[in-house]
């Protein structure tokens, strides 16, 4: 029982490190760019090269962990963690430090799975609802101390060396989680494990990077010839990839090959609109964290210890929302997707209205003028994640649960990616090449009616949703919190 304990606990705190690295970027991303310097395309890459390499890796580390052993594979993805955690903090350019990003998000793909998978190794089904109910907890948690705990490390220049501590600090922990995994977490694996589907995994990624690279570099060079090319070969990528995972389909029972996304899940209807759900919110959702932080620090002058602290209506928004959400999500699941995505839309708009009406002395909002909406927002939220993928998953066979949960975690993936070129282009595009508060304030109204959309988008489709909601799908539920 102690063992086993202990080896929850690592895996939780693995977890936590993960969940925490994305969401103490954003806070950093100011200093960051003075202390490079980086441009704003660079910027949106530090955040977008981390989801970019989580997309394929997701899955795949899921099922590596099924036939190579969940313990093998989660040590691989913390000790590669680390080491790219080490390389970010020390890259002298913003080159490197995207590239370090990119290997982390790699690696956080193989680590992140085993978290949930060695929970159905280690606890009888009648324990893993308190358990996954812990996992969640510990993710809302790591949501309110991320961005204040990267506010006090820049601000605070605790360890002399900057913004480079919120990616320093990840080095001992990885450390210890290495010798402790290897002494208290099982060796487990599928009996009976998929083969990886690593050609899906790459004509997936491929087309995301395809969309995303123009949209952030070609807007900054002008559009040039090459920009709109490589935007061309993205549908091209996605038609070569469905076409890809209905040959696997065909062929499983054959090669036991798993579809990275099997086709026929799209038959079901409600799994279409909850697809669309949290492609479009995710993607309004990481366009928000990224810019209004952005405006905080650099239209607003606010350290990063206050950027960060200003985020706190919003995660505890998003806690008071989730724990009201699991009192009534078994009756009314459908009803609080709807009403979570248009109270955080409704967020939002507060948000872009104080932001348009100065209310201080000084003629700028103050900290206090955006409680109210990121409170709002984060009860939105809050009401939104708790039964999204149980929903989404309600009419899915049990025996597909794991890889349609899998796909929609890659497709929440692709959202993030998503928002952060799609709202970027927006913002930047408005903001200009030299932005100053008042350009950098328009452009946050332009990108946060961006984000309105998308969750407004997200609610029109939650409307084809099952109303149903049986809870089963708590391993879901629990993915379903990553910011």
């Amino acid at each position: 029982m102690q063992r086993r304990t202990a080896a929850m606990v690592v895996l939780i705190v693995a977890g936590f490190m993960d969940l925490m690295d994305t969401t103490v970027v954003n806070v950093a991303l100011p200093s960051m760019a003075r202390d490079l310097p980086a441009t704003a395309a660079q910027l949106q890459w530090i955040v977008g090269a981390y989801t970019l390499g989580l997309v394929g890796a997701l899955v795949l580390g899921g099922r590596a962990g099924d036939l190579l052993g969940r313990r093998t594979v989660f040590l691989i993805g913390v000790v590669g963690f680390t080491l790219a955690s080490l390389l970010a903090a020390v890259a002298p350019d913003a080159a490197l430090l995207i590239a370090a990003r990119a290997v982390q998000g790699v690696f956080a793909g193989a680590m992140v799975p085993q978290v949930l998978a060695n929970v159905q190794v280690l606890y009888a089904p009648e324990e893993r609802p308190a358990v996954f109910g812990l996992v969640g907890f510990i993710t809302g948690t790591a949501s309110v101390v991320g961005p204040v705990l990267s506010g006090w490390l820049v601000s605070s220049d605790a360890f002399g060396i900057g913004w480079r501590s919120v990616f320093a600090i990840n080095v001992p922990v990885g450390v210890l989680l290495v010798v402790a995994a290897v002494l208290v977490v099982p060796n487990s694996r599928s009996e009976h494990p998929a083969r990886l589907d690593i050609v899906g995994a790459v004509l997936i990624t491929a087309a995301v990077l395809c969309l995303v690279l123009p949209l952030i570099d070609g807007r900054q060079e002008g559009w040039p010839l090459w920009s709109w090319l490589v935007l061309a070969a993205s549908p091209v990528l996605l038609v070569g990839f469905a076409l890809w995972e209905l040959r696997q389909e065909r062929r499983v029972d054959d090669r036991g090959t798993v579809p990275l996304i099997p086709p026929h899940l799209f038959r079901d209807r409600s799994y279409v609109a909850g697809s669309v759900v949290n492609l479009a919110f995710q993607a309004g959702l990481v366009g928000f964290f990224l810019f209004f932080t952005i405006y905080l620090q650099s239209a607003l002058g606010y350290s990063a210890m206050q950027s960060g602290l200003s985020w706190l209506g919003f995660s505890l928004g998003t806690l008071t929302g989730s724990l009201a959400a699991v009192r009534f999500v078994a009756q009314h699941g459908r009803a609080l997707i709807t009403i979570g995505a248009l109270m955080t839309a409704a967020g939002v708009t507060w948000l872009v209205l104080v932001a348009a009406v100065p209310s201080t002395a000084g003629g700028s909002p103050n900290g206090w003028d955006f409680v109210g909406g990121l409170v709002l927002a984060g009860l939105g939220m809050g009401l939104l994640i708790v039964p999204l993928f149980d929903v989404t998953l309600h009419a899915v066979p049990v025996a597909d649960a794991g890889a349609a949960s899998g796909a929609l975690s890659t497709i929440q993936q692709i959202g993030g990616a998503l928002g952060v070129a799609v709202i970027g282009a927006v913002f930047y595009a408005v903001a200009g090449a030299h932005p100053d508060p008042a350009s950098l304030t328009a452009a946050l109204h332009a990108a946060a009616w961006g984000c309105v959309v998308a969750f407004v988008l997200a609610a029109v489709a939650s409307v084809l949703l099952k109303r149903s909601s049986s809870v089963r799908d708590v391993e879901g539920l629990v993915e379903a919190v990553r910011p």
